[in-house]
């Protein structure tokens, strides 16, 4: 009954949507993330309703100015998915939502905390990395952030003055102090990487980071409106006015909506909308003087914004992308990373894929040997989420994207033989599986299964009895996978070339399992197309068909023939 309820309430929310429950338990984790849900608390009874989910997602969706329907269809999925600030955008108190469907018609908000002074000094921490945002170097950078601040001194009585290095070059410690940072950065706002949210500042106070503002440096930041990168200016003038003591708006136009709105244009004319000039205004005042806008002497000038850049007619990774053949797949922290070469592409939660090009693994994962250009296995040990990884006879443990001191370790370790009573030195796929929590480790043929427990501070692992066993009892999928992943609820996904099978809910075989595409699915490339001449011999330009659409039953029969393909070749090889 109780699986009965929850399958109806997501049917319900999800309405005639192509929203997946996936999708809808990770929108009720980013309603969570920004403020329009309380998190749950079991221990109190406190759950999440049906009537409660809808009521947070139609404030979400009037907030975000999409059409209210209070169901997660394609238009709130896609601004879920957009690049923000990772700031909430409301308290989520149910008297802090009664406060604000009572307030007046103004939609900028207050934080209720502003700087009693208004003479303010801010310094530079540390700048954007040189590989990843070229076109901005440091004295670059400090003229961006000058105008972002003039953007508010222009219209209210404050003012704003960068504090000089030392004869060190160390930064000094100026009220609002600006970094360029990555991932796990010591505030409890740990960055995701390129895409999703960009930055974040701290409100005014008598905190230690009151002011501070951050940038996650693995953006590719820019300046001017000719890059389809993220552009440094709107961003800063939208975090300083948090640092000013500004919340999120839901006005249009209004620099402090939290969702990233692009390049406004000539920066030493850009003017705040009225929404920006009042809520700043409220809480220091009027400034006198001259109109905001223009040039200003004193401030450093900037150069002329990089000429747009050509549409590109190719994209160099398609290939490397859309033909398969990964050494490594892996579920880190609930996004799929797919690893070939010396690079890997990334598919974040809401299943966006972070770039059509792809990192660099020597500039994601620290501490990896020089010119590592081949992973063989990853995962994440769910006792103490650390990151595993398999290169031939070693391994690394990684805390996030550093690895931990004393690795990398031999593979003999983990005590694996053969059948044969052959020492195991590769592994060729791994992953836990959540059907169980067991750690399974695959290699030439077999595979091994290890109970991971967390005692204090220190993980056991224990090789259990048993194994290795044949894997062929994954029946329906090859028995020599490039990789395996755990997703939704304990299905497991087992990967090989292009290809990708499913066996649901933690069964060790179905009857029929058919295989998907990687590219289609998970990668964005466009489905092969059929045969010009299957369509229309005569004009192969009038070819409607691809095998992702009306064609499902040839996509399915071309799957199913290389599938078996795989099958005999499988069988071949032993």
């Amino acid at each position: 009954m109780e699986l009965g309820l929850l399958l109806w309430m997501v049917l319900t929310l999800m309405g005639s949507t192509s929203a997946v429950p996936d999708q809808y338990s990770r929108a009720v984790d980013w309603l969570s993330r920004y403020g329009y849900l309380p998190p749950p608390d079991p221990r109190t009874s406190k759950l999440q309703t049906k009537e409660g989910i809808e009521k947070a997602i139609r404030v979400m969706q009037r907030f975000g100015g999409v059409q209210e329907t209070g169901l997660l269809d394609s238009e709130t999925l896609k601004l879920m998915s957009t690049p923000r600030c990772s700031l909430p955008d409301i308290d989520g108190s149910e008297d802090m939502l009664r406060k604000r469907r009572r307030r007046r018609k103004k939609r900028y908000a207050l934080s209720g905390l502003k700087w009693h002074k208004t003479d303010l000094t801010w310094s530079v921490h540390s700048y954007p990395s040189p590989s990843l945002s070229p076109g901005l170097p440091d004295n670059l950078v400090n003229s961006i952030l000058t105008h972002a601040f003039k953007a508010w001194s222009d219209v209210a009585p404050l003012s704003f003055h960068q504090l000089p290095s030392d004869s060190r070059g160390a930064a000094a410690e100026g009220d609002i102090r600006v970094s360029f940072s990555r991932l796990y950065h010591d505030d409890g706002y740990p960055f995701d990487g390129q895409g999703g949210t960009l930055a974040h500042a701290f409100y005014p106070g008598m905190q230690e980071v009151a002011g501070d503002t951050h940038f996650d440096d693995h953006e590719i930041w820019s300046y001017g409106g000719g890059s389809i990168n993220t552009d440094l200016f709107t961003v800063a003038v939208h975090e300083f006015g948090h640092a000013l003591g500004l919340s999120h708006s839901s006005s249009d136009p209004s620099i402090m909506r939290p969702y990233y709105q692009g390049p406004v244009g000539d920066i030493p004319n850009f003017r705040l909308a009225l929404d920006d000039r009042l809520a700043i205004q409220q809480l220091y005042g009027v400034k006198d003087g001259r109109p905001p806008g223009g040039d200003d002497p004193d401030l450093p000038r900037l150069p002329s914004p990089p000429p747009a850049r050509p549409t590109q007619l190719s994209d160099p990774s398609f290939d490397d992308r859309c033909q398969g053949g990964f050494d490594a797949v892996a579920n880190i922290r609930g996004e799929v990373f797919f690893f070939k070469g010396a690079y890997f592409w990334r598919i974040k939660q809401d299943g966006s894929l972070v770039s059509l090009n792809p990192a660099q693994i020597k500039n994601f994962w620290i501490g990896l040997p020089p010119g590592t250009n081949k992973i063989d296995a990853v995962y994440e040990r769910k006792s103490d989420n650390k990151i595993i990884f398999f290169i031939g006879s070693q391994y690394w443990v990684f805390k996030d994207t550093v690895a931990m001191s004393g690795y990398p370790r031999p593979l003999s370790e983990w005590g694996m033989r053969t059948k044969s009573g052959v020492l195991v030195d590769k592994v060729e796929a791994a992953f836990v599986w959540a059907h169980n929590g067991k750690t399974y480790l695959f290699s030439g043929g077999e595979f091994w299964r290890f109970d991971e427990s967390r005692e204090g501070e220190q993980v056991t692992r224990q090789r259990e009895e048993g194994y290795p066993r044949n894997t062929n009892l994954w029946a329906g999928v090859p028995s020599h996978i490039d990789d395996i992943i755990s997703w939704v609820e304990g299905d497991a996904y087992f990967f090989k070339d292009n290809l990708y099978w499913v066996l649901k809910n933690g069964g060790l075989h179905q009857d029929v399992v058919t295989p998907k595409s990687i590219a289609v699915d998970w990668l964005r490339c466009p489905a092969l197309p059929a045969s010009p001449t299957a369509a229309n011999p005569r004009n192969p330009k009038e070819c409607k068909c691809d095998l992702s659409g009306s064609s499902s039953f040839l996509r399915s029969s071309w799957l199913i023939l290389i599938s078996v393909i795989l099958v005999i070749n499988e069988f071949i090889r032993k």
